[in-house]
């Protein structure tokens, strides 16, 4: 029995990029011995997660279900999980005098990042990010990031009696730590943050209470990340920046006529021109669909690591090294973003999906605010888990964001559901309450 705990340990540790500070958890595990590493037992843990799950039903850039090809959160997630591990396997094979068979980025680890990078976003897309964000001001704000690394610290796989947590490891929470100022780092915060009570978590994954020392501001903070952020953050801008055009082409929403007028008033540079004209004729011929996945191998090929040196690097080999893109590319992902930004999230259409996504989230959040928060109100308006969960809070705060988890954690139906059921007179349903 002790040969093969050996055997496993010696498995689990045999690539040199990381070492016992990188598989530290945050409370010390009862797991001793498994047949997968640390990082392969995160990424478990987080796809046999109801949050994970619920992405299915979240809202990527069109709702789920108004046509059956568009990509939701959890689509998106995926797709971006494939791009990071793609990412690694390429740099393993490109970076030879860096990485090797016994020296390189885990895809298990970046693919476990990448899966949980979305996890906190809330129904309605990023419209519903910002309107919960400013009912959230006076409890310490709303944020997408900030809410994935709540969930996994406190949230998932929860009880009646305490939040649990996931119990990660410190190099997959720091992967997840895209942005690591707090709300009170900023003045009034739009977004770029994660909540004041997760100082904890920060200090953790530094293993250092003097860090601000050496990142003494938030911009200092936020820009500081391990490669494995670095390489999820390329592949979400990669999934997105590409897959967002090709559904909005697919749904009629960006046209060769739409992209010339666009094109005809918008001051381009020739490379710009050039990146449109290249799609308008990928549209005619019909082949736009296979151009724009040839661009997913473009933009993985082009990563390359630059060294660097780092107060972190005694710790660990997570910080050591840089993500290199090249400005062509970046500009390319660049216009990408800017085309859909412009024709697709600032049309009428767009806009008046998440003028109703904002205004259900916000009466359904001035309605629990009344009832469980400013005071405790008669109404059991919440499933028995939730509502007992809320009431056996005592801190006003913490009931705000305990309401918070329960909007951000419903997919789009459900919140609709939720409204209707409340709200409209006519919808008698009481099926759909568990």
């Amino acid at each position: 029995m002790l040969f093969i705990s050996q055997k496993i340990r010696n498995i689990r540790l045999k690539n040199n990029f990381y070492n016992e500070f990188d598989i530290a958890r945050i409370k010390t595990s009862e797991r001793t011995d498994d047949y997968r590493t640390p990082f392969q037992i995160d990424r478990d843990r987080i796809i046999h997660s109801s949050e994970f799950r619920r992405l299915q039903g979240k809202t990527q850039v069109f709702l789920p279900g108004e046509y059956d090809f568009y990509r939701t959160r959890l689509t998106h997630s995926i797709e971006v999980a494939q791009i990071g591990r793609s990412i690694c396997n390429f740099l393993k094979s490109k970076e030879k005098k860096i990485l090797n068979e016994e020296y390189f980025i885990d895809p298990d680890l970046v693919e476990s990042i990448c899966l949980a990078h979305d996890l906190g976003h809330p129904p309605f897309g990023h419209a519903g990010e910002r309107t919960l964000n400013q009912l959230m001001k006076k409890y310490g704000g709303f944020e997408g990031n900030g809410q994935t690394l709540r969930l996994v610290t406190k949230v998932f796989y929860r009880d009646d009696d305490h939040y649990r947590g996931m119990n990660p490891t410190r190099a997959f929470l720091d992967g997840i730590l895209k942005y690591k100022a707090t709300f009170s780092d900023f003045k009034n915060p739009y977004n770029h943050f994660v909540y004041d009570d997760a100082n904890q978590y920060i200090t953790f994954v530094f293993d250092n209470k003097s860090y601000k020392r050496k990142l003494n501001s938030p911009e200092k903070l936020n820009e500081f990340q391990s490669i494995e952020c670095q390489i999820m953050d390329w592949a979400d801008d990669t999934a997105y920046a590409i897959n967002d055009l090709v559904d909005s082409i697919s749904g009629g929403f960006i046209t060769i006529e739409k992209l010339s007028k666009w094109k005809m008033t918008k001051d381009l540079s020739d490379h710009q021109n050039l990146i449109i004209e290249e799609i308008i004729d990928w549209i005619k011929t019909g082949k736009y669909k296979l151009k724009f996945g040839t661009k997913i191998g473009e933009f993985v090929a082009a990563c390359s690591l630059k060294e660097r040196k780092t107060f972190m690097d005694k710790a660990t080999n997570r910080y050591k090294y840089q993500l290199m893109i090249p400005l062509d590319i970046v500009e390319k992902v660049k216009t990408y973003k800017r085309i859909s930004i412009e024709l697709v999230f600032r049309s009428a259409a767009l806009h008046q999906i998440e003028f109703k996504g904002d205004s259900m989230i916000e009466k359904l959040f001035k309605m629990l605010e009344t009832n469980y928060v400013t005071r405790l109100g008669k109404y059991q308006l919440l499933p028995d888990f939730n509502d007992k969960l809320i009431r056996n809070e005592k801190d006003k705060k913490a009931r705000a964001r305990m309401v918070c988890d329960y909007i951000s954690g419903a997919t789009d139906s459900y919140a609709l559901r939720m409204y209707r059921r409340i709200f409209d007179t006519e919808y008698s349903s009481l099926t759909d309450l568990v």
